[in-house]
């Protein structure tokens, strides 16, 4: 009975030490902030409560790092389950063999006929495979601050790239820190760069952003120099000299505090917009369109993917669903601000249809004057070309290279890259 009765409590205690073993799923974000980390906090909270013994921790790099970090983890198999993924990272991931293929969980997954359509084929650009499962779409628009505005006299946002520079050019009054434009100097420029350039062409490649319809490298034609230069232009005479280091907090503080009362950005920006300004102190457009009478916005997207290595996809897959379920998507996109992934989300919540998202909705509306495309994801070498661009477009605006030299580094790049 002594025997029996120590064995029923090593049981007894096994039983209780068993059940009280919590497993930590390790989640690394990409676009960490102030205002978008808080939002992903209180969604794990409402997970764990739903899904007593596991915990999730956390991983929250900078910004302008992210990148670099989940890279170096994923390569060198650092603890991890549930990876944040860029659109513009994906490639580069993939391409280390270390994240899983997503398909047998998607095929399995109620909700994937409820996608926007065309998300789910954006995150099957490398090799064909979904890799991540999308949280958020991301397209760039015009915001601008009809306050600030009115105080000039100016009634309405530019509608054209002309406009933008007369209207950036009017507003700027450096002596009172006054001035037009949010420039975008460092931290990925390359969205912002893109817009102008290829908004003075009529014929860019549905599905290559850097190439003509005809096939050409669009940095080798001549409407890339006046497009380059009228870039160069918007620095140099309507956006603090300073601006030349900006990333994303630097631009979006600046249009709150009404330095720079135009901007380019994603709808992610809305979320801390909506926090720091009054409503109606801001609104959104359509992109400016180009002297070619078009503009060429582009589909981002992030998402959850999970390595290859976890212990615990199953687990992982069953956050990454939770994030991406109707009503956990729909309060992610209204508290961060990106575009719900979802198609019920905009049928249940009036919010996506407001006038905060004029902007998108009129660009969606209007495809004669704004065309999507493509940015070759797919192409082994775009993770060396944002760090190349970046620094190539500093020695520009420092006055250290020529438009045509560096429109010609630009052409080569591509060229050795074999884009088609």
């Amino acid at each position: 009975m002594k025997k029996l009765f120590v064995l029923m409590c090593v049981l007894i205690v096994s039983l209780f030490v068993f059940s009280e073993e919590v497993i930590t799923l390790n989640l690394i974000e990409a676009f960490s902030s102030p205002y978008r980390t808080p939002t992903l906090n209180n969604i794990i909270q409402m997970f764990e409560t739903l899904n007593p013994g596991v915990k999730i921790n956390v991983i929250s790099p900078p910004y302008e790092t992210a990148y670099q970090k989940i890279n170096l983890m994923v390569s060198t198999e650092q603890p991890l389950d549930i990876v944040e993924i860029g659109d513009w990272d994906l490639s580069a991931l993939a391409a280390m063999g270390k994240l899983e293929d997503l398909t047998p969980y998607i095929e399995s997954w109620p909700e994937k006929d409820d996608m926007v359509e065309g998300v789910l084929e954006a995150a099957s650009i490398y090799q064909g495979i979904p890799y991540l499962l999308p949280h958020g779409i991301f397209v760039k628009a015009l915001f601008y601050r009809p306050d600030i505005l009115a105080k000039y006299g100016i009634e309405n946002y530019p509608k054209t790239m002309p406009e933008l520079y007369e209207i950036s050019k009017t507003l700027t009054e450096s002596g009172k820190n006054q001035y037009g434009f949010a420039f975008r100097g460092k931290g990925y420029p390359t969205a912002f760069i893109d817009i102008v350039i290829t908004s003075f062409f009529d014929d860019i490649d549905p599905n290559n952003m850097y190439l003509t319809k005809s096939g050409e490298i669009i940095f080798e034609d001549p409407r890339a120099v006046e497009a380059l230069n009228f870039y160069v232009s918007l620095y140099k005479d309507t956006s603090p000299k300073d601006s030349i280091n900006w990333g994303w907090d630097e631009q979006v503080n600046s249009f709150v505090s009404g330095i720079t009362p135009l901007l380019f950005q994603d709808p992610d920006t809305t979320g801390m917009l909506n926090e720091m300004l009054q409503p109606g102190q801001y609104k959104t457009a359509p992109l400016p369109l180009g002297t070619s009478g078009k503009a060429y916005p582009s589909f981002g997207f992030v998402g959850w993917g999970i390595p290859t290595y976890s212990e615990h996809k199953d687990l992982a897959w069953k956050f990454i669903k939770f994030v991406a379920s109707a009503e956990i998507n729909g309060y992610w996109s209204k508290s961060y601000g990106a575009l719900p992934v979802l198609e019920s989300v905009y049928t249940y919540d009036s919010y996506f249809s407001s006038e905060i998202f004029e902007g998108w909705t009129r660009m969606f509306d209007d495809p004669e004057h704004y065309q999507f495309t493509q940015y070759p994801l797919d192409n082994e070498n775009w993770g060396k070309w944002n760090e190349f661009q970046e620094k190539t477009m500093q020695q520009v605006l420092l006055g250290q290279l020529s438009v045509e030299s560096c429109l010609k580094q630009w052409t080569d790049f591509w060229k050795d890259a074999g884009i088609k």
